[in-house]
């Protein structure tokens, strides 16, 4: 599944989420009654203090974790309303990852770290083999295709995980603290694929960062304190096809 061709077309809808952690007796609401809305072709941005959310609301969003209240859709269809199945597949062909910790199998290669989403989804071996390759090129590791994890840079590892992420043309990519193990040069050059990604697919992209230098790089960027959305506000950063970020006006959003 790709991207709508309207860049203005509602991808992701959440509605009155609610997250709830509990531990014995004891219960941390993690997302307070939670709205949002994400639009094809937005990068959008998510900061917060430590405990404030912003993982678990990608999670939530995504559907890794459950929830305790709310709905969520993507591409018009309930996260919450599928089966453990039916999500686990959806996710499969509707989104990509990127990780902080990259999560790459280290007994393979990056061409096979990279096909291995389109495998899993049953697209023929030839195909997939063929697709890796050409999403390698794009992030500047065609010529690493064969090697392992550790034979390669902590920025080449993270280029591998965002190929990986994209090579199935999701209609969403989540990413969390993608570039939190690298160093400040790895980062810039991490953050400029994402971006060109956005600019140039209209790959629609949602990322936490820490980082006040990528928040104000994204379209738009969402604050979050407490488990709830607290900010939500145009960067000014062009939007692909024009246009600025996602949120029309800077507002409060709790």
């Amino acid at each position: 599944m790709t991207n709508a061709s309207d860049p203005r077309a509602p991808l992701l809808v959440a509605e009155g989420v609610r997250k709830v952690y509990r531990s014995g007796e004891v219960s941390v609401l993690a997302l307070d009654d939670l709205d949002l809305t994400v639009r094809a072709g937005e990068l959008v941005a998510v900061m917060g203090p430590s405990g404030s959310g912003k993982t678990t609301l990608l999670n939530c969003l995504s559907g890794l974790d459950d929830i305790d209240g709310g709905r969520v859709l993507v591409g018009g269809r309930d996260l919450f309303a599928m089966s453990d199945h039916e999500r686990t597949e959806h996710r499969a062909r509707t989104m990509g990852f990127v990780f902080q910790s990259y999560n790459l199998i280290p007994v393979f290669s990056a061409v096979e770290n990279v096909e291995l989403p389109l495998l899993l989804v049953g697209t023929d071996p030839a195909e997939a083999r063929e697709r890796a390759l050409e999403m390698l090129g794009r992030v500047g590791l065609g010529e690493r295709a064969a090697h392992r994890p550790n034979q390669m840079s902590g920025g080449e590892q993270q280029r591998v995980t965002v190929a990986r992420a994209l090579v199935a043309r999701p209609a969403i990519v989540w990413a969390d603290e993608p570039t939190g193990n690298l160093d400040t040069a790895m980062a810039v050059q991490i953050m400029d694929l994402l971006r060109e990604l956005n600019r140039t697919d209209g790959q629609t992209i949602v990322l936490v960062t820490h980082d006040p230098a990528i928040g104000a790089s994204a379209g738009r960027l969402i604050r979050m304190r407490d488990g709830r959305l607290v900010e939500d506000a145009p960067t000014g950063v062009p939007a692909p096809g024009g246009g600025g970020g996602g949120a029309p006006a800077a507002r409060p959003a709790g």
